[in-house]
């Protein structure tokens, strides 16, 4: 499947207890060619920024960067696997490791909300 994240925005459904985002966060892409960057914030994150490049099965190899509520910067690196929802959205499913503090990983899930 050919998948599409230009102009898509997602919120955060599930999360490992140790990551930041919540379902308070959201999430906005954009894309051209196989480059996809985007921008979240919310809940305990006060502001990112993502930067993937989309591979031939529409997977997604991501590294991020935000600043947090306590004011502390947290870098990570992520590999999404996305599905299609029967009426045409989007759910990705996340596995990332934080890159800066705690060396620890986690699992989550955005969905697609519509903007």
């Amino acid at each position: 499947m050919n998948f599409n994240y230009d102009n898509r925005h997602f919120r955060l459904v599930q999360n490992s207890e140790n990551g930041e985002s919540s379902e308070e966060t959201t999430f906005g892409y954009h894309q051209q060619d196989d480059i996809v960057w985007g921008t979240y914030h919310g809940g305990e994150v006060m502001f990112g920024t993502l930067l993937a490049r989309v591979e031939a099965n529409g997977c997604l190899k991501m590294r991020y960067q935000h600043l947090n509520r306590k004011g502390e910067f947290r870098t990570g690196e992520c590999y999404s696997i996305p599905e299609e929802l029967r009426d045409g959205r989007y759910r990705i499913k996340e596995f990332w490791k934080w890159t800066s503090g705690e060396p620890s990983e986690g699992t989550s899930i955005i969905e697609e909300v519509n903007s």
